[in-house]
C-alpha cells in the first residue's frame, strides 16, 4: 500500500478500536434494558455468575481493544520499548479474562447453539493465540510473537466487526436472531483469514 493509504488505514483502525473500546461505558452507565441485555430473560439477568462474566467480558474486552492496537505501532516498539512491554502485559491479562468470560457467556448466547458455538470458538481461539504470543516472547521468539499477536488481535477485533456487520445483516434479513446467528461467526472468521494472509505476507514463522 502507498504511504498515504497506510496512514489512512492506521487512523481508521485506531479510531474503530478506541470507539468500540469505550463502548462498555454505555452498559456501565446505562440501564438494564439496552442493547443485548434487552434480549435476555429475567433469570439470566438475575444470575450473579452471568453478570460477573458479562461485565468482566465487556470491561476487559474494551481494555484489550484500547491497548492492543497501540502494540502495532513501530514507533512505540522502537522508541518506547518499556511502554510496549507494559501495555503488552495489560493486553494479555485483559484478553485472557475477557476471553474466559466470553466462553462462559457463549453457553447463554442469544440465538441458540449456532451462536453459542460461534462465540465459544472465538473465545477459545482468542485465548490460544494470546497465550502463544506470550509464551513466544518469553522464549525470545520475536517472529512467532508478532505473528500470534496479529491473530490474537484479529480475534479481539471481532468486537468491532460485530458492530459493523450487525446493522448490515439486520437490514438484509430484517430479523435480529438470524442476523445474530450469522454475526457470531462473521465477526471473527474473516478477521482470522485476513490475519492468515497478513502473517503469510510478512513471512512470519509461527513456532
Amino acid at each position: 500500500m502507498k504511504p498515504r493509504t497506510n496512514k489512512f488505514a492506521w487512523v481508521a483502525f485506531g479510531m474503530l478500536a478506541i470507539t468500540i473500546g469505550f463502548y462498555p461505558l454505555l452498559y456501565l452507565l446505562g440501564g438494564r434494558d439496552m442493547g443485548l441485555l434487552a434480549t435476555k430473560p429475567v433469570e439470566i439477568l438475575g444470575s450473579l455468575p452471568w453478570n460477573v462474566a458479562f461485565y468482566g467480558h465487556i470491561v476487559f474486552g474494551g481494555a484489550s481493544l484500547l491497548v492492543g492496537w497501540t502494540q502495532f505501532s513501530r514507533a512505540l516498539r522502537r522508541y518506547y520499548l518499556k511502554w510496549h512491554k507494559i501495555l503488552g502485559k495489560v493486553y494479555v491479562v485483559s484478553a485472557l479474562i475477557s476471553g474466559a468470560c466470553g466462553i462462559y457467556l457463549s453457553f447463554f448466547a442469544t440465538g441458540g447453539w449456532i451462536a453459542s458455538l460461534g462465540f465459544f470458538f472465538l473465545g477459545v481461539l482468542w485465548i490460544f493465540f494470546t497465550l502463544k504470543a506470550y509464551t513466544s516472547i518469553r522464549s525470545g521468539d520475536l517472529t512467532a510473537h508478532e505473528g500470534y499477536m496479529i491473530y490474537s488481535y484479529a480475534a479481539c477485533f471481532a468486537a468491532v466487526s460485530l458492530r459493523i456487520w450487525m446493522p448490515v445483516l439486520i437490514l438484509i434479513f430484517s430479523e435480529f436472531l438470524t442476523a445474530y446467528r450469522i454475526v457470531a461467526w462473521l465477526c471473527w472468521v474473516p478477521n482470522l483469514i485476513f490475519a492468515f494472509y497478513w502473517v503469510r505476507r510478512r513471512g512470519l514463522q509461527l513456532g
